[in-house]
Order: structure tokens, then sequence, then C-alpha cells
């Protein structure tokens, strides 16, 4: 591996911190670096789950507290979430690069497409919900097939999770926050252990990124207090239209 290889990797990966630390949406930095370096779909997705791992942990310890008054309902959904990202982990995997290589554009599209309407899907007036109510069935329900497209691919999970739980749960902005951030390491972690058993983890890139993610994550805060949301939500959906146009020309 070059050292320019290995330096738009590390760059990758600091940005991709920076910006699920403003905005969300790193996974389209990670996830095209790697594809656009010559590393196949679907190695690259499983490795970009990696590569955002940690951030997920870092987030979910912050709201320790609040996910300790919510424990019934964050421990059945993070079952049900354990079970759909291991049924799209596998789904991944039953494919072959090609067939997801045809997927990546729409894929692309449609999360960014999501990311960009982020703001407007996020509940503006959430229904009293009491802390340590129970997971409704509907949430369950809406749960799994998200949690399906997680282990699958994993760009703008973290947005659609936040508005289905809200739509679904209801309650104050940060419990359903907590319980995305938490949500997301349990999906995560289920698709990184069926990836890694499958052998489709670039390590090396992985090893690369890691660093670059926490430190972005790190620098997301700074910035974050001198650059405006919004100009990082344009950057993040001129990058996916930007991968998405580049895999439909380039299949």
């Amino acid at each position: 591996m070059s050292l320019v290889t290995i330096g738009i990797l590390f760059l990758a990966g600091f940005l991709s911190g920076v910006v699920n630390a403003i905005a969300g949406g790193g996974t389209f930095l990670t996830f095209g670096a790697m594809t656009m370096l010559g590393v196949p779909p679907i190695s690259a997705n499983a490795t970009s789950s990696i590569a955002q791992f940690p951030g997920y942990i870092t987030s979910t310890w912050a709201y320790m507290a609040d996910i300790r008054q919510m424990w019934r309902g964050a421990v059945a959904f993070a079952i049900i979430s354990a079970v759909g990202a291991l049924a799209g982990a596998l789904i991944l995997l039953s494919l072959d690069n090609v067939a997801f290589g045809a997927l990546v554009p729409w894929l692309l599209l449609a999360a960014t497409a999501l990311f960009a309407a982020g703001p407007w899907l996020r509940p503006k007036k959430l229904a009293a919900r009491a802390a340590d109510a129970p997971a409704s069935l509907a949430g369950r329900i809406v749960q799994f097939f998200t949690s399906i497209y997680g282990g699958f691919f994993g760009a703008g999970m973290g947005v659609m999770m936040l508005a289905t739980l809200g739509l679904t749960e209801g309650g104050d902005y940060h419990r359903l926050n907590a319980l995305k951030n938490m949500l997301s390491i349990v999906i995560a972690a289920v698709a990184i252990i069926i990836f890694a058993s499958g052998g489709v983890v670039a390590w090396t890139h992985a090893a690369i990124m890691v660093p670059g993610v926490a430190l972005g994550g790190y620098a997301g805060v700074w910035t974050a207090r001198r650059v405006p949301q919004a100009l990082v939500r344009t950057f993040v959906v001129a990058v996916g239209l930007f991968l998405a146009g580049y895999y439909f020309t380039e299949g």
C-alpha cells in the first residue's frame, strides 16, 4: 500500500469523524474512498462498518444515564435489532460483488435522499412518554426492518432510526437519540462479526481509518462551533450524489 493510499484512507476517516460529529453521514466518505481505491464494494461496506464503530460506542457512553432509565424497551429493541442485523449481513454475504455493485448507486441515492430529508423527518412535536415504557409493537416491527437495512448497508441508518423511533415511540429527543446510538452499536457489532467470519473485511484499511475517525470525531466538536451544520449537510449530500453518479457510470 502506497503512502498516498494510506493518506487518502486516513483523511477519509478523519473527515468521516468530523461530519459524523456535526451532522452524520460519514459512511459515505469511508465507503466511497475505499471503493474508489479499488476495494470490492462488499469488502468496503464491511470495513466501513468497523471504521465507524468506535464513534457509536463513545456516543452511547455519553447517553448511558438515559439508557438506564429505559432499559426494558432498550433490551427489547436490542434483541430485535440483533436479529435484523444478522439477516441483513447474511443477505449481503449471499451476494457477489457484481450483484452488490449493481445495487450500490441505488442504495447511495436512497441513503442520500434520506440524509438530506433528515431535518424534516425528525418529529417536531413528540408525544409525552414515560422513560421506562416498554417498546411498542409498531416500534419493534419497524426497527426489525430498519436493522435489516443497517446490517446490509449502513449509510443513513442513524437518520432512519431517529425518524422511525420518533414516529413509533415518541418521547424526548434525547431519549430517541440515546436509543438510536445504542442500537447502532448492536447492529454494527452483529454485522462486523458476520463480515469478519465471512472474510470480507479489509483489516489494513480499517486499521488506517479508525484512528482518523477517532481524531475527526474530536475535531468535529471544535468544527461544530464554527461551521454551520447546513453547510456540512450540503457537503455530505454532494458527496453522496457524486458517488451515486460515479457508480452509475462506472458500473
